[in-house]
């Protein structure tokens, strides 16, 4: 039972030691991390409803793994093909690809979930003034 808990606790800093590399090398995680925070003051702000923080999560883990998994697919072509060579740069392409759907979904989530009641309360808010 012991070895079991030390394995898990290993996978676990395993785990949080490649988050920490994607946050730390990864300039499209600062832009992920910035607008999750903005994101989720507002949703706090807006007060949304657990179904709605349910979708967010979603979005915001979408993103996140998205830009993981490119993170590591490029660091393997990398490994495997030091040289340029096209089918490496299509690997990386789609890659970047799949992060820039995630992250177009992910919007399109906020602003589905967001829009209204921001527009609600902004509304109100200028009535007030």
């Amino acid at each position: 039972m012991l070895t079991f808990l030390r394995s898990r606790t290993l996978s676990f800093c395993n785990a949080f030691t490649g988050w920490k590399y994607v946050l730390r090398t990864q300039h499209n995680a600062w832009i992920h991390a910035a607008i999750s925070q903005v994101v989720i003051i507002m949703a706090l702000w807006l007060r949304l409803p657990a179904r709605d923080w349910a979708l967010l999560i979603f979005a915001f883990a979408l993103v996140w793994v998205a830009e993981a998994v490119n993170t590591a697919l490029e660091a393997v072509v990398d490994l495997a093909s030091p040289q340029s060579h096209p089918l490496a740069k299509i690997s990386k392409d789609v890659s970047a690809g799949a992060v820039l759907i995630a992250a177009c979904a992910a919007i399109l989530i906020g602003l589905l979930l967001l829009g209204p009641p921001l527009w609600s309360r902004l509304a109100l808010l200028w009535q007030i003034k």
